[in-house]
């Protein structure tokens, strides 16, 4: 098949096939192997190689160096630096004040992992081996590629995990009498057929709402690009390469748009996790004294510190 062809082939594709998984080993969905299962795998051997380079980069070097052993070395490292310490100090030492440290590594890992998953997943992997493959007549051997985070399996469980961490920090600040308080909303004690019901739901929607909207997100985006990518191949085939040269050359403008568009909300949706993860996990632990006045001053004063001289990408 000429080269040419495969890649009309490819351009189109039904947009939906950019995003839907494919079982690799296995019948049954929910215990099979799947594509997004081995790009997630990927993606954290990736997020492991990636950070234990910035953590040699950034720790401090020998004696033999100087002076110039507390730099960081690389710009890579120095972005990660930058990163962790943005994250720690202007939004989540703000939350949770004196705890951070205690929460920090697993925030920062939230964060990490799932910008891994989302960049990964905007690198054309699954449209690559489709076209390797054609070449040999197997178009249909891809085995990586798609979104892990644009799977609700995948969000759901780190969903829950965050749930686990916020309610479990709130019984061992709290007392399990103080967490199961907190169902009442701080309402008078007549008023639990209708507080505690509400607020049951609440503790449902959280983690739900973390699944959804990064699942929603990353798959809108994908499915996007996916279009009017195809715009190409459907005007190509329906009036010649010479008509088809305008929608051609503003398709592609727009999916350049459009891909860094998705860079940003890849980022964007990163950070959304980790710092709802990071406001709910302080609700849960300063819940005896959530909005008195000493919490009030505690937050401010946060909020004015000057950044700490120490690195923060250890707890990544």
């Amino acid at each position: 098949m000429p080269a040419s062809d495969l890649i009309f082939s490819t351009l189109a594709a039904s947009p939906l096939e950019h995003t839907l998984d494919k079982l690799i080993v296995g019948d049954n969905p929910a215990f099979a192997l799947t594509m997004n299962t081995i790009t997630m795998f990927i993606a954290f051997g990736l997020y492991l190689w990636l950070m234990s380079v910035a953590a040699k980069a950034i720790a401090v070097g020998p004696e033999s160096e100087g002076n110039d052993r507390y730099m960081t070395k690389g710009r890579f490292a120095q972005v990660v630096e930058v990163v962790v310490l943005g994250l720690r100090d202007q939004f989540i030492k703000p939350q949770l004040g004196d705890q951070t440290n205690r929460f920090l590594p697993f925030l920062l890992t939230l964060f990490f992992f799932i910008w891994v998953n989302n960049l990964l997943g905007l690198v054309p992997l699954l449209d690559l081996q489709h076209l390797i493959g054609s070449l040999w007549g197997d178009a249909g051997f891809a085995k990586i590629g798609g979104t892990p985070t644009g799977r609700l399996a995948t969000n759901a469980a780190l969903a829950l995990i965050a749930f686990l961490i916020w309610n479990g920090a709130g019984i061992k600040a709290n007392g399990l009498g103080g967490w199961l308080h907190h169902f009442m909303g701080g309402a008078p004690w007549y008023m639990a057929p209708i507080m505690i019901p509400v607020e049951i739901i609440g503790a449902i929607v959280k983690p739900a709402a973390l699944t959804i909207r990064l699942f929603a997100n990353m798959t809108a985006g994908h499915v996007l690009l996916a279009a009017i990518i195809g715009f190409v191949g459907m005007s190509i085939g329906g009036l010649g390469f010479f008509l088809a040269s305008p929608i051609v050359l503003v398709s592609f403008v727009g999916a350049i748009l459009v891909f860094f568009l998705e860079v940003f909300v890849a980022t964007l949706q990163a950070f959304v996790f980790m710092f709802l993860t990071t406001v709910f996990i302080a609700q849960m632990i300063h819940h005896d004294h959530g909005h008195d006045e000493e919490h009030d001053e505690e937050y401010d004063s946060h909020l004015g510190t000057a950044v700490p001289e120490d690195s923060a990408l250890g707890a990544a």
